[in-house]
């Protein structure tokens, strides 16, 4: 394979599983920025119980490629796909049927498994058709299409939401994962492209297995990574319900969500090809670095009274501070995860491109159980669901929402939650600084011997 480092041209299967990927991003982040008040407020369950099951299921959507990766690797990426994006049709399709937990929950379990294999194949179909020298512009172009897809899918569903209510929200999510299986059976051809794998054994594929999990680095940063995801999780797990919590029904906690993919967007190219040349780990800690400011930017819309003036327009205090939050989300964002794309693949023996890009996502399982059951706990404690709480309550939030007096007791500190993501931020970047004094010791070590 020869593509010409300074253009943009890639084999045809780059650019078509991308626009798979886009479509599976649109349909993932569609239901999932709803996920919480859907459970709430469809399934009937409360915040905790929300919180696990949410957890649950974003958690495992990141775990389960390690073993389908292996898999597409074995059945082939075009097969993989297919089965993938037909799963996700059928799941989505179940959340927008139903409302009782046993029905949802096997629509979010084929959900699961169709993403699952989704993630590790698209990842992979990205580090097959590139080659050393431009991997890092392929992975970029890659994760702006999964922000771009991220975009479009939760600009969408706010519309639908307000005007349709929550459970209408999954059939957008169904539409999206029909097109891309579509796409996938009428274009998708990567063995006309030259990659087709050499189908292997069962040894084969838990020796490749065996290797991942073994690659120890890896597996650490994959555990201090886990903390800046569980920070970025709080904009599905927490923002939505703060915000209409706090500020009111009427705002769309979709589109403040997308500040974050239009930053990624806009300046993912930028940021990656600023950073080409350095050690992921040092990309890796900038990103670190910025993450917890931006649960500092959140808690810091209870420190200001009143709306604030911005370009003659006056912005809700929470609004205001949750964009620079987000916004922070982003640009830390950008530092890290094509860098850690590109780092995973390079970890992969040829040929196990699906099964250590599957590995990768380790991170975000760790991430978003904890983040998502951690959120329940706290918006429970801090900023509970208003039909949980008595008559007498629910009537003064009421009249706060509505600027006609002081949010009631039970709302006085819910900027707290943000605070404990500051303390998950910090810790996180502590462990980093850790490990890269550690492995620059001991790599001075091995240097010396050698």
């Amino acid at each position: 394979m020869s593509q010409d480092v300074q253009s943009w041209r890639f084999p045809r299967m780059f650019w078509t599983g991308n626009a798979a990927e886009l479509c599976e991003r649109a349909a993932y982040y569609g239901t999932f920025i709803a996920l919480g008040l859907y459970l709430n407020r469809v399934v009937g369950l409360d915040d905790v119980q929300a919180g696990w099951v949410a957890g649950l299921f974003g958690s495992w959507i990141y775990l389960v490629p390690f073993f389908t990766g292996a898999l597409a690797d074995r059945i082939g990426f075009r097969y993989a796909l297919m089965i993938a994006f037909a799963l996700l049709t059928l799941g989505y399709g179940m959340l927008g049927i139903f409302s009782t937990m046993a029905p949802v929950g096997v629509g979010l379990v084929l959900i699961v498994l169709g993403g699952s294999i989704v993630k590790p194949v698209i990842s992979g179909t990205v580090s097959k058709s590139s080659n050393e020298a431009n991997r890092a512009r392929a992975f970029s172009i890659f994760y702006m299409v999964v922000n771009i897809g991220s975009f479009i899918g939760k600009t969408v569903v706010a519309d639908i939401r307000i005007q349709m209510g929550v459970q209408k929200v999954p059939f957008f999510s169904a539409a999206a994962s029909l097109l891309a299986l579509i796409i996938v059976a009428l274009v998708y051809f990567p063995d006309r492209d030259g990659a087709t794998a050499k189908t292997k054994n069962i040894t084969e594929v838990l020796n490749g297995m065996w290797a991942a999990v073994s690659n120890i680095r890896f597996l650490m940063l994959i555990l201090i990574t886990a903390g800046f995801w569980a920070i970025q999780g709080q904009l599905y797990a927490s923002m939505p319900k703060y915000v209409l919590r706090m500020a009111g029904e009427g705002y769309k906690p979709e589109w403040l969500a997308n500040i974050n993919p239009f930053i990624v967007v806009v300046f993912v190219v930028l940021v990656t090809h600023l950073v080409r040349r350095w050690k992921p780990q040092n990309s890796i800690l900038v990103a670190m670095m910025i993450i917890p400011f931006s649960a500092v930017a959140m808690a810091a819309s209870a420190w200001i009274h009143g709306d604030v003036n911005v370009l003659g327009l006056n912005v809700h205090p929470i609004v205001l501070m949750m964009v620079i939050g987000i916004a922070l989300q982003g640009i830390a964002e950008c530092f890290l995860s094509p860098k850690w794309l590109e780092f995973a693949s390079l970890q992969a023996p040829k040929g196990q491109e699906g099964t250590f890009l599957g590995f990768a996502h380790i991170n975000t399982f760790v991430a978003w159980m904890f983040g998502f059951a951690f959120s329940g706990y706290l918006l429970k404690a801090y900023c509970p669901e208003p039909s949980t709480l008595d008559a007498a309550t629910q009537a003064a939030h009421k009249l706060a929402l509505a600027g006609q007096g002081p949010m009631p007791e039970a709302y006085a500190h819910a900027h707290y939650l943000w605070y404990a993501y500051i303390g998950v931020g910090m810790i996180s970047l502590i462990a980093l600084l850790i490990f890269m004094a550690v492995t620059k010791k001991i790599d001075a070590g091995k240097a010396e011997v050698a």
